[in-house]
């Protein structure tokens, strides 16, 4: 999957401005490095590490290896880096894997790594014609191949206490409807938030 995933996602980025533009946000508040959690095969990353420096960590080793940027394999649950080593992390559309309670300890690991003041953004879908927030699809097939992957639509009201939980304050909260022929035709949510 992670070749197939790469080719078709590395160019993404060009047809949606709203995320480039809260990259650009994250790019500008970032005083040190950017950790890209849940990077894949490093496409976000990459429209980063022009104007920061940036590292990738993603659960797939397989996703790592087409990634452009410096990445390891890791759990964000339990990140593979220090205490208050990062000024700024992204993560979109990497914690629509996990449950509420796996999010929750993401959360926790979100802040534990940032630096005092620094900032995470977390992007997930929230519906579709078919998934309201709250609900879940599980695909068993993926472009020929088997696979068992969940995605999780989450409600931004519970994300933003879930983030206040681990002592991340939401600051900034953008919702927008797809790009046409961009993306998955879902509602997105975006949260900035800011470690005190």
């Amino acid at each position: 999957m992670a070749a197939r995933y790469a080719s078709e996602l590395s160019g993404e980025l060009a047809g949606k401005p709203l995320d480039r533009a809260l990259l650009d946000a994250v790019a500008e508040l970032a005083d040190g490095p950017v950790l890209d959690v849940g990077c894949g095969p490093g496409h976000v990353g990459t429209y980063l590490a022009d104007r920061v420096s940036v590292v990738g960590v993603d659960l797939s080793p397989q996703m790592c290896t087409h990634a452009a940027i410096p990445t390891c394999a890791g759990d964000m649950t339990a990140l593979p880096f220090r205490s208050h080593s990062v000024s700024a992390l992204v993560c979109l559309y990497a914690v629509i894997h996990l449950d509420a309670d796996q999010r929750a300890l993401a959360y926790r690991e979100f802040a534990r790594v940032l630096r005092p003041g620094g900032h995470a953004l977390v992007a997930f879908h929230v519906r579709d014609a078919e998934t309201q927030a709250g609900q879940a699809k599980t695909l068993a097939e993926w472009w020929g191949n088997d696979v068992d992957l969940t995605f999780r639509f989450l409600d931004p009201d519970a994300e933003t206490r879930a983030l206040a939980g681990a002592g991340l304050t939401v600051t900034a909260r953008l919702d927008r409807s797809p790009h046409p022929q961009a993306e998955h035709p879902s509602e997105r949510c975006y949260l900035l938030a800011r470690m005190p």
